[in-house]
């Protein structure tokens, strides 16, 4: 793994790089990972390199609705276990959730690799080894899900989703909140429940905020109420506008160094 200098103006985000690279080495993310880290990584330029309100406002329901969930199982890839497993298995206890491996690029080995990386962090029972069911009118080898976990969850937190799945499980009656830092894709337009940040930020806000609500417990009335005043779409679309405010403010200048860019 090379050493970044920590003085380097991009120090976290090479140190993030060389995580991913590192992961794909351990058989743990897939080569497509890299592919799929580098695109949201140019997005994240856009947005800042930080979380936005919009993104907190997903983040809180989010997090109300895991709490509750009659059976939250949170779904985990390759770059999801790299970036963020400690945080994956802390928010899990915090809100009672299953964890499930669940892969479009599946081999046995992958599987296996990420639950052993996983139960030596610390996570209990990871589902996903040995599936038992498939998702309806899905053909790809996310389909394959334990019985037990996201095929009976009924609210599915899905960080750095595909869009094929998250749509078949919504037609399943699921809800779905999504990570994903692409506000125009598909999945962040199925999902109920959007989150347009970071994994590597979001998780630890969810975090910090299911401590919040259950060291204070929150009412589940006052959660329901939480999850009610949330709307989606019009989470969304705010976003877009953000993300358009801060180009023509010169977000980039601020964030990464480069030159102000409008291109809206």
């Amino acid at each position: 793994m090379t050493e970044i200098p920590r003085d380097h103006p991009r120090y976290e985000s090479l140190s993030l790089r060389e995580t991913i690279t590192r992961c794909v080495e351990l058989g743990i993310t897939s080569r497509q990972g890299l592919i799929a880290h580098g695109r949201g990584e140019a997005i994240d330029y856009l947005i800042g390199e930080k979380t936005l309100p919009t993104a907190l406002k997903a983040e809180d329901a989010a997090v109300a609705t895991l709490l509750t969930a009659k059976n939250p199982v949170i779904s985990v890839n390759g770059n999801t276990a790299a970036l963020v497993p400690e945080e994956t298995i802390e928010l899990a206890e915090l809100i009672g959730a299953k964890i499930e491996i669940n892969l479009f690029h599946r081999t046995e080995e992958r599987i296996a690799r990420i639950k052993d990386h996983l139960e030596r962090l610390g996570a209990e029972d990871v589902l996903g080894l040995e599936p038992d069911e498939k998702i309806p009118g899905l053909t790809s080898e996310r389909a394959k899900v334990s019985k037990k976990g996201i095929f009976s969850a009924d609210a599915v937190l899905v960080p750095l989703e595909d869009g094929d799945r998250c749509e078949s499980l919504v037609r399943m009656g699921k809800i779905v909140i999504a990570i994903d830092i692409n506000p125009f894709s598909r999945t962040s337009r199925m999902a109920q429940i959007s989150i347009i940040d970071n994994v590597i930020r979001a998780m630890p806000n969810m975090i910090a905020c299911a401590k919040v609500l259950t060291e204070n417990a929150v009412p589940k009335k006052d959660l329901l109420a939480m999850i009610e005043a949330f709307d989606n779409r019009e989470n969304l679309n705010e976003t877009i506008k953000e993300i358009k405010r801060g180009l023509n403010e010169g977000r980039l200048e601020e964030s990464t160094g480069y030159s102000k860019l409008s291109i809206w």
